[in-house]
């Protein structure tokens, strides 16, 4: 019998022992204890005061679409408090931000990147009437898809016959080289027969016939006007991916309009820029949308005319807490450092991606 309770005994010490090496994890949840399933840290509240996961996990299918748009974008509660007063009360937002209130709100860039995303989606899911009417013709849109693609592939075509050079150079066979040179070569020839019975683009179009005398992007612009659908197409990848140059490029010229005031630092006109592209963006989805619906074209070009710069001068006057007149010269200087801005990012796609 003692020996049976010396055995018992053994057995319970052995398992405190392995518990200190290896604790258990979530034996509770919420208020009454138990330790974090995260870092082994005993709970003290609803969340774990160490690392901060919450101290209970959801283990169910509707759980899983809660984690994606948590994860994409924290929605629980802050982007229906983001969203309104980025609307209605931008400087109110831009200062409670830029003042510490961060918890309550979407974080500026990431409200950027999504807005990002979100208005170039809008963009693919509603461009064919903007592309056409760009291109001037209603087959334009698919006529330049085509001609994107007979590029891409005249560009692995280049590669592969580099390639098959090296191997001749080399004394190696050629023959599988020789079969994708081939196959290449038919499908280009493929996507000119099709793109020739489809509606060319306007040959009256022209980006522009300013020459700069920058011999780069002289050459670039010509590209652009040469093939106009072919500039759009390339554009729009670029801005996607290079968007974020928008807020580098116009934080300085709001910094421009405070300098002599030295409360006000860069980052506080950072916060300020990207809250403002992020609406601006955000009009331009709605302003398509409303478009794709029939809305008058009067309606949405009174819109896009008169919407950017109220919402300019309620930002500014809200986030620097300035005076009705202070906040509209700032305003009328402020949409022309953004033409100013936006015409040095337009530069620099066309520097980076119609002279490659």
């Amino acid at each position: 019998m003692s020996g049976d309770i010396a055995a018992a005994g053994d057995i319970i010490t052995g398992a405190l022992a392995g518990r200190a090496v290896e604790p258990y994890a979530g034996e509770a949840h919420g208020k009454g204890g138990g330790l974090c399933l995260n870092c082994g840290t005993r709970l003290i509240g609803a969340h774990c005061h160490a690392c901060g996961q919450a101290g209970h996990i959801h283990r169910t299918v509707g759980a899983i679409g809660h984690e994606i748009a948590h994860g994409v974008f924290h929605f629980e509660g802050k982007i229906w408090r983001t969203l309104p007063m980025l609307a209605f009360r931008p400087g109110d937002l831009t200062r409670r931000y830029v003042l510490g209130e961060r918890a309550r709100f979407v974080s500026p860039l990431a409200l950027f990147l999504f807005t990002v995303f979100l208005m170039f989606a809008t963009i693919s899911a509603f461009g064919g009437e903007m592309s056409d009417t760009i291109v001037g013709n209603e087959g334009g849109k698919a006529r330049t898809n085509m001609v994107a693609q007979r590029e891409k592939v005249r560009a692995v075509l280049a590669k592969e016959e580099a390639k098959r050079a090296a191997l001749v150079k080399a004394g190696k066979p050629t023959a599988n080289a020789d079969n994708d040179i081939a196959t290449l070569r038919a499908t280009i020839a493929g996507l000119n027969a099709v793109t020739g019975s489809m509606p060319a683009e306007s040959d009256e179009f022209t980006f522009t016939n300013v020459k700069t005398g920058w011999q780069r992007l002289d050459h670039g612009i010509a590209k652009a006007n040469a093939n106009p659908g072919l500039a759009i197409y390339k554009l729009q990848s670029s801005a996607y991916k290079y968007s974020w140059l928008l807020i580098p490029l116009s934080t300085p010229f709001v910094a421009l309009l405070f300098l002599w005031r030295r409360r006000f630092g860069l980052y506080d006109h950072a916060i300020f820029v990207t809250y403002s592209l992020s609406f601006m963006m955000l009009l331009v989805i709605a302003l398509i949308v409303t478009g794709a619906l029939s809305v008058a074209e009067g309606w949405i070009v009174m819109a896009s005319l008169l919407v950017p710069p109220v919402h300019m001068f309620a930002q500014l006057r809200g986030a620097y807490s300035l005076r009705k007149r202070s906040a509209l010269w700032r305003t009328i200087a402020l949409l022309v450092f953004a033409g100013l801005a936006l015409t040095a990012f337009v530069v620099l796609l066309l520097l980076r991606g119609l002279t490659e």
